[in-house]
């Protein structure tokens, strides 16, 4: 792999920026006030911003699609987005593995991503169900998609480009400042601003998905099997709706070239996954949360109404979905034999409380990876994310599933709502001092800081 070489500008130290300002994340569960939003159009130009942050004695936070559901952005200094860099900067040749890497500008969208390595044959190995966030938020948040054999986004990274706290842009890889490329390529922003990104893609593929209800104790008995859903499939989730004893299976795996497989047709398409997923569903929580007696009854008929289907398509149409509905979220990483006896306790949780819960709980499984801050680290993890309508309270909910979680030995999203701080998060990472001596190293004063990093990770410069 080549060095990352910058795309230069002139570099200036007067770049406009717009304040004041106010920025609200996508679920409305966190709101920024910062003293000055930018968007720089090069490198140099962001470069010119952390500069006169730190001379100014203020705080830099980078801001994506604003999908992470905790305050990871939130700041009253310089919020700076990296809309503008968003190229494709340089196309790597084939591996003998078949894979090829890719560098892109860090502010790139997912689905702009996936659009513009399809027209180059390629794709990305995994994803998670959204695909509106930003890549540079993506792998410093830890997001995942779903299969045994496949680890997270930041697993994929091969090398990044980022500005540091003394408005410097460096490069680092696993063998070029391999510290800090471990620190932040999965660091919550706090050891630098990203401005690109190099990827691990794959040849294009297509999916076959098969989506099926199941009766939910058979999948969770099936879980650690051999011959089991997880094992079998390169690709397997289910989400489960609470008072129920059903689940909807989902199973993709790819199909070989001239495999054939049709998609779904325009028609069923639009009325499951808009219609169904998107209007009746936002219609039927809005209906449960003025009526929370009625829950469990529309969750029942929801179960009911899950039908099987089968199609195929390209990785990135089966891996996403629109998600129209507004929620927030929390979501563990637990070892995967334990997700059968957690989920059991949420259940029962649930049952016993009368929570109102209208949405679906979701399950998936991840590889172990050496990603020092991934969720995943050393161990094969299956993930449970519960979610809870954006009108309805979640507190009660979410604190009674994280505890449920945390004696699982769970590990908490870095970019969804939990109640982790420091002291609790280091037991749980073998190299999260190391990654402190690297931020501390290049960031002393904190400046990628704000409160949420300073809760999680502890302040900088210990």
């Amino acid at each position: 792999m080549p060095p990352l070489s910058r795309l230069h500008a002139s570099a200036r130290d007067d770049v406009p920026v717009t304040a004041p300002t106010t920025w609200r994340n996508w679920a409305g569960t966190a709101l920024a006030e910062p003293a000055r939003f930018a968007r720089p159009a090069t490198e140099d130009e962001a470069a010119a911003l952390v500069r006169a942050a730190a001379a100014a004695g203020g705080r830099v936070r980078a801001v994506g699609a604003g999908h992470s559901f905790t305050p990871a952005v939130v700041t009253d200094g310089t919020m700076v987005s990296v809309d503008h860099l968003a190229a494709v900067e340089w196309v790597g040749p084939a591996q003998p593995d078949g894979s090829t890497e890719v560098r892109v500008g860090a502010g790139i969208r997912l689905s702009a991503l996936c659009e513009d390595l399809a027209r180059r044959g390629l794709a990305l190995e995994n994803m998670g169900d959204i695909d509106a966030q930003t890549l540079a938020g993506a792998i410093s948040t830890g997001t995942h998609g779903t299969g045994a054999a496949f680890t997270g986004f930041a697993a994929q990274v091969r090398a990044v480009r980022l500005i540091t706290a003394d408005g410097q842009v460096v490069t680092a890889s696993a063998t070029e400042r391999p510290a800090l490329f471990e620190a932040a390529r999965l660091g919550l922003g706090t050891v630098g601003l990203l401005t690109a990104i190099t990827m691990r893609c794959v040849p294009a593929f297509g999916l076959r998905a098969v989506e099926t209800p199941m009766p939910l104790g058979e999948i969770l008995e099936a879980l650690p099997e051999p011959d089991g859903p997880v094992v079998t499939n390169e690709h397997f989730e289910f989400y489960w709706f609470p008072y129920t004893d059903v689940a909807l299976t989902k199973a993709n795996n790819r199909v070989t070239p001239g495999d054939g497989g049709a998609p779904l047709p325009t028609w069923r398409r639009i009325l499951e996954d808009e219609v169904l997923s998107n209007g009746a569903f936002r219609a039927t929580n809005a209906l449960t949360a003025r009526l929370p007696a009625l829950t469990p009854t529309v969750n029942r008929v929801a179960s009911r109404l899950l039908t099987a289907r089968t199609y195929t398509a390209p990785s990135a149409a089966v891996f996403t979905s629109p998600r129209r509905v507004v929620f927030k979220e929390m979501e563990y990483a637990l070892p995967a034999d334990a997700v059968g006896p957690a989920l059991r306790e949420v259940d029962a949780w649930v049952r016993r409380t009368g929570e109102n819960v209208p949405f679906p709980v979701e399950v998936r499984f991840a590889a172990a990876d050496d990603v020092w801050l991934s969720t995943a680290y050393r161990r094969a993890s299956g993930y449970i994310a519960v979610h809870q309508f954006v009108a309805l309270a979640h507190e009660r909910y979410f604190r009674a599933v994280e505890d449920i979680m945390v004696a699982h030995g769970g590990r908490p999203h870095w970019g969804k709502i939990h109640r982790r701080r420091a002291v609790d998060l280091a037991p749980l990472y073998p190299r999260f001092a190391d990654f402190l001596d690297v931020r501390d190293a290049v960031d002393p004063g904190g400046l990628f800081a704000n409160d949420y990093t300073d809760t999680v990770l502890g302040p900088a410069g210990r």
